[in-house]
């Protein structure tokens, strides 16, 4: 072979992963569908690392939590992904939100530039039979692959449901109706708040409740959504006030024409670098796009709004990883088959990334004639990558994002109010110790 290990999936983890053995010299093919002539019902292009859901990496801050922890311990690895991240960010307070056109491509001439990387367009329909291969094909990986990864895993995959929000067009926003703040009005004022009264909450809960919304078919029933991604109409059904305590929540948003907070709120977050594009923040949805436009067009400064893109909903499917791989993301089965990603259970683009990211330095060890040294599980890539790979119920397993409940718990003489810090801080001293390690 021309190629020392084959990559399976260009998204989050795939692109990681590359990076990160290609830069140590190894010779990678990474496969991508797409641009190939397949594609997924979520995305839009063919761009490496594309975004299909929200345009934002979650908080940034590092100091109070395990996410922002997660991002500065990437960062200190030399990834690809959070380099890309801060050539494309976007206005969004505390949070690190992109322009996810600009994202890609910069992911995608990061990895144009190193020698060693062969991107090729093609559907894998198997898991190679020979040599190292790395799976990184995500929640939305082709049936066809999909039904390889079973039989070489020996068990049936799990699957879920995700949503993902729609996106307006800014200069279709009545912003006399709307306004920009951040909450308690901390930070800049990078959310545009539309405001509703107690009827208008009412009237627009019970048209989510009402609408017409996408029917599912028989091999999908009863597959579980994932909580930190509800639809919102699900989330509506859970009672009256439910929305009013989540997505909608008006707490510390002062409307500067009452003085006071609103009823309920919608928040829009910013979308692209030029601020053309804004998100509905919460709002993923399984509507049918007609019954959108119409419901979310009630919502007091969206009456005229465009839409870029309308939400929906598709499939994800992930293995039940703390039963069929090791301690090294290895295939139990088959330890010359690494898996990466969303496919292994974890949540989010960032986690995604970071289960890629140590799947290509377990792999780059491994060339190297190295052993492996796993990140302390004090570190946030460590308490992941432990949940990931054997400290989560097999039973019960479901995707999880980064929290510290999956860290091992501070002294119990810290205080509370002072926990958060605890951990951060732990974890950044031990992943100082620990870096020297990598190869």
């Amino acid at each position: 072979m021309s190629y020392q290990v084959h990559i399976i999936g260009g998204g989050m983890a795939g692109s990681e992963a590359a990076w990160q053995l290609a830069r140590r010299g190894v010779r990678v093919r990474l496969s991508e569908m797409r641009g190939g002539g397949d594609s997924t019902p979520a995305h839009q292009g063919n761009g490496l690392a594309e975004l299909v859901c929200s345009n934002s990496f979650r908080s940034d801050d590092d100091e109070k939590n395990a996410v922002g922890l997660l991002h500065h311990e990437m960062r200190r690895c030399d990834s690809l992904i959070m380099a890309a991240a801060e050539r494309a960010r976007v206005p969004a307070g505390s949070a690190l939100a992109v322009d996810r056109d600009v994202f890609s491509s910069a992911v995608e001439e990061a990895l144009a530039s190193l020698p060693t990387l062969e991107v090729v367009r093609e559907r894998v329909d198997s898991i190679p039979s020979e040599g190292q291969v790395i799976v990184a094909t995500g929640p939305l990986t082709a049936p066809s692959l999909a039904a390889s990864i079973g039989s070489a895993t020996g068990a049936d995959s799990l699957a879920f449901f995700d949503a993902i929000a729609p996106i307006v067009h800014h200069d279709s926003i009545d912003m006399d109706k709307c306004w920009k703040a951040s909450r308690w009005d901390k930070g800049e004022a990078d959310y545009i708040n539309c405001p509703m009264n107690r009827d208008e909450y009412v009237a627009f809960r019970q048209g989510l409740l009402d609408g017409d919304k996408t029917e599912f078919r028989e091999w999908e029933a009863n597959t579980p959504y994932f909580e930190g991604c509800m639809p919102i109409e699900v989330m509506a059904s859970r009672g009256e006030d439910t929305l009013r305590f989540g997505p909608m929540k008006p707490v510390g948003l002062d409307n500067p024409r009452t003085g006071r907070w609103p009823y309920a709120v919608v928040q829009l977050r910013q979308d692209n670098k030029l601020g053309t594009l804004w998100n509905m923040v919460g709002f993923q949805t399984k509507l049918k796009h007609a019954e959108q436009v119409r419901l979310f067009r009630t919502i007091p400064g969206l009456e005229q709004a465009e839409f870029a893109r309308l939400g929906g909903l598709h499939r994800n499917t992930f293995i039940n990883s703390p039963v069929v791989l090791d301690r090294q993301l290895r295939l139990r089965r088959d330890d010359r088959i690494r898996f990466a990603g969303q496919i292994t259970g974890c949540e989010g683009y960032v986690e995604s990334a970071a289960i890629g990211m140590l799947a290509g330095l377990m792999t780059a060890a491994q060339f190297a004639g190295k052993d492996w040294t796993p990140p302390p599980r004090t570190t946030a890539l460590g308490a992941l990558l432990a949940h990931v790979t054997g400290d989560a119920e097999a039973e019960t397993y479901q995707p999880m994002n980064v929290n510290f409940g999956l860290f091992p718990p501070v002294d119990s003489s810290v205080k509370k109010k002072v926990r958060k810090e605890a951990y951060t801080a732990r974890g950044k001293a031990d992943l100082t110790d620990w870096l020297p390690s990598l190869a």
